[in-house]
């Protein structure tokens, strides 16, 4: 299976970290994988996005032109992204920061108040991995086990204490889109 992912939004929201995970994941699941990252100048407050591929067959090339899935965490990216989307691909929009709503019929959408999920957990900097988990759940890319290795490896020691609130966020976002 072949999966072609865009997270995009503004710098300081994780978007590249969130590329990060999967990409390991996919490592870990013995995929082959490629990761894209691209941010404006400004970086924190920023644009940013990366292109994620997961595969079970050789990736011809890194850049993602028509992505069977795309995260998005802000309304410029909405913008920028819904038109690029495969037609029966998925669009996971954070309802919490964007307020306008996808006008193609032919994808798949998925609005996830990823902000206020994090809030009721009493984390606000996990809405990524809410946004991971659904997009775990919708199509298989990699297991939520294989995601949190990945935070065993890529988090220092000192932060390990972070891992079960990660882990929490990743099947709150699998919940929240079996629920709907």
């Amino acid at each position: 299976m072949l999966h072609e992912i865009i997270i995009a939004g503004f710098g300081g929201q994780g978007i590249l970290s969130m590329g990060q995970l999967l990409t390991y994941a996919g490592m870990i699941e013995n995929k082959e994988v490629a990761w894209l990252p691209s941010y404006g100048p400004e970086m924190r407050g920023g644009t940013a996005n990366c292109a994620v591929t997961v595969s079970d067959i050789p990736i011809s090339s890194p850049v993602v032109s028509e992505p069977t899935a795309v995260i998005i965490m802000n309304k410029p990216s909405l913008i920028k992204f819904e038109p690029m989307v495969k037609p029966d691909g998925f669009i996971l929009v954070n309802s919490s920061l964007v307020d306008q709503k996808v006008k193609r019929p032919d994808i798949k959408v998925y609005e996830i108040p990823a902000n206020e999920i994090a809030e009721e957990m009493g984390n606000s900097r996990v809405a990524g991995n809410i946004m991971l988990g659904a997009l775990q759940e919708l199509t298989g890319v990699v297991s939520i086990d294989s995601m949190e290795e990945t935070l065993k490896k890529v988090l220092p020691p000192h932060k390990h204490n972070l891992i079960p609130v990660n882990r929490q966020a990743l099947e709150k976002g699998a919940e929240f889109v079996r629920s709907k």
